[in-house]
């Protein structure tokens, strides 16, 4: 070795003196200078030449001995049945010749200008491409075999084996086996998470070594390209079959769209579990895959990493897409916040998963997509608003009990305030910010509520009797009222809107009152002009038919509320049984009635009574 590198030294010596020299004077002198110098340099030592094949005398033996022995070592290997990296020995062996030639051609590189030493470097470059070659072979060849079995480790904790299948539930198990006898070779997948607070080693360490050390070779030899290439698509494979078994369709936008809502809500139901899984365990798992193989090359390894998870990425992306430029139907809103939510959640593990300038792009499309996400939120309101307005008056609600707009939209917007923080998120993010005496999504629930009161107005004027019309819209409003309270919306609408909106029910009430009984009291009214034993006759036998028809209308008129019914047979006892008490005591009191009174006289007071606790029962299914 010692011998090969003095060798070396002379012909760095040689060719100095050469380049440096204009004239074969001028080098000589040169060659003179380094042997007084260092009596290694002596003239007969600089001056050796070596007659080449072609007759120009300015052959290089140091150069060609050492690539003679390279190229015996490296042949034996590149040509070897067995794989390199079966006996560490050999791989370590194999990976010295490799670094032996690295420096020979670095060394040399310098008087490429010479022909021997130029043909010497292309037959060097020659033997590096079948080197590379066989490398990466080896290379492929360890990355499957090392898939062969693999951990998942929870951060801090002991290892624990694992193993991924969307069709069961339970969430522990054994890996699946990449071989069986040696013949199908099939990917290792592992099953959905609800702890995500883990790391998949997909190969063992010391593959990973092995596998660096390759990259290490490959790309300090140019081959950075195939290197990234051959990794890449084997860890692809990996992750589109986890993503797989996951459950996870590869649908393009157009298949999305046509799925029966079903299908695409146990669909949105899938693609939560797998983005949750490939964001926060498969993908940085990837990433720090990448890191270890590709240690100390940083661009190759952002490169691979990109190349590995793009298709995956783009799969998860997609469907969302779809679903934000989908369907603005009302009933969809639920799942889209579901999306919604679920891309906001993993916004921070697409920032850091994609940080690098290779997947700039897709960490720009994923933003892209949850804010067309908020969009799709933001219009399926707009439609729930057309929905509100096309909704015909048609017949009258039987009884003037709920009208289904009023439950539709009250327990959908009841259902919806579940997710009050992201929607205030949505409709904050459409305007660049919270306002400052409200937000948004306030404007919009009231807008909503008074869109449904003006609708339910025009709907009122359907029924011909006034006093229905008023228990019509008592009902919708109570309703109204009550939803609010119980719920989010109230927070929302706050207590001025709830104060605003009894006050309207109350004004239901006394029109209902008004319009209705207050006539019947009106007939039992006495002064002296009419308190004959005649006029009270009259006035008795009005008051007997109006009570009837009172009485037969309005027990099949529904009050949903029981405590509303329950307030409007109190302040309808309250207004008929003292006057007409009163009544029948003057009538009985009279001289020209005497005993024959009790016979004039259809219903007692209790009689009355027991009719006005009868008011409003309605049909069971028109009270729900």
């Amino acid at each position: 070795m010692a011998e090969n590198g003095e060798e070396k030294l002379l012909a760095v010596a040689r060719h100095i003196a050469k380049t440096l020299g204009h004239n074969e004077s001028m080098a000589d002198d040169i060659l003179q200078i380094f042997s007084n110098f260092d009596g290694r340099f002596s003239r007969e030592k600089l001056v050796e030449t070596h007659s080449g094949d072609d007759g120009s005398g300015g052959g290089f033996p140091a150069l060609e001995r050492s690539l003679n022995s390279l190229d015996r070592q490296i042949s034996r290997f590149v040509a070897a049945d067995q794989p390199i990296w079966a006996d560490p020995a050999d791989s370590a062996a194999f990976l010295d010749a490799i670094d032996d030639l690295v420096v020979a051609i670095r060394e040399w590189s310098p008087m490429a200008t010479e022909k021997p030493v130029a043909a010497c470097l292309s037959r060097a470059d020659e033997m590096m491409q079948q080197a590379m070659f066989r490398v990466e072979e080896e290379f492929k060849s360890l990355m499957e075999r090392g898939a062969e079995s693999f951990e998942l480790n929870p951060l801090g904790d002991a290892a624990m084996s694992h193993r991924f299948d969307s069709d069961e539930e339970e969430e522990e198990g054994e890996y699946d086996r990449c071989f069986q006898d040696g013949e199908d070779f099939q990917i290792p997948v592992a099953q959905p998470l609800t702890d995500y607070d883990v790391v998949i080693d997909a190969l063992p360490s010391a593959t990973i070594n092995d596998l660096h050390e390759m990259a290490k070779r490959m790309l300090g030899a140019g081959f950075g390209k195939e290197c990234s290439h051959v990794y890449s698509s084997c860890r692809r494979e990996f992750l589109e079959e986890s993503m797989s078994r996951l459950g996870l369709q590869k649908l393009s936008i157009e298949e999305v769209h046509k799925l029966p809502w079903q299908e695409l809500e146990d669909e949105i139901e899938r693609w939560i579990k797998a983005a949750n899984v490939a964001l926060r365990i498969l993908f940085p798992s990837e990433r720090r895959l990448c890191d270890r193989v590709f240690f100390g090359f940083s661009s190759a390894a952002d490169l691979s990493f990109m190349e590995v998870c793009r298709g995956s990425t783009i799969q998860l992306l997609n469907f969302a897409d779809a679903i934000a430029i989908g369907s603005r139907s009302p009933e969809r809103l639920f799942k889209v916040l579901d999306v919604f939510e679920t891309m906001r959640d993993l916004m921070p593990e697409f920032e850091s998963v994609f940080s690098d300038q290779f997947c700039v792009v897709l960490r720009n499309e994923a933003i892209t997509i949850w804010k067309r996400l908020g969009e799709a939120i933001r219009g399926i309101f707009m439609e729930l608003e057309n929905l509100i307005r096309r909704d015909p008056a048609k017949a009258a609600v039987p009884g003037g009990g709920l009208h289904p707009i009023t439950r539709y939209v009250m327990n959908y917007l009841r259902a919806a305030c579940r997710s009050r923080q992201t929607l205030e998120q949505v409709f904050e993010d459409s305007n660049g910010g919270p306002s400052k005496d409200s937000t948004l999504l306030t404007v919009q629930m009231a807008w909503i509520m008074e869109l449904l009161e003006s609708n339910l107005e025009v709907k009122s004027k359907v029924y011909k009797d006034p006093a229905l019309c008023s228990v019509f819209l008592m009902n919708n409003g109570r309703y109204m009222v009550q939803k609010v309270k119980d719920s989010d919306l109230g927070l929302l609408l706050g207590e001025d809107w709830i104060r605003k909106h009894n006050a309207k029910v109350r004004q239901y009430h006394s029109n209902y009152q008004r319009s209705s009984w207050n006539k019947v009291v009106g007939v039992l009214k006495l002064d002296n002009s009419n308190t004959t034993a005649g006029a009270m006759k009259e006035k008795l036998k009005q008051f007997n038919v109006q009570m009837e028809e009172m009485w037969k209308a309005q027990s099949r008129w529904v009050v949903f509320d029981e405590q509303l019914r329950e307030e409007l047979r109190i302040s309808v006892g309250r207004l008929l049984l003292p006057a007409y008490g009163n009544f029948i005591g003057r009538f009985q009191s009279l001289p020209e009635t005497g005993k024959h009174a009790d016979k004039l006289i259809k219903y007692g007071v209790e009689d009355v009574e027991a009719r006005v606790s009868e008011l409003f029962n309605g049909s069971e299914s028109s009270r729900k």
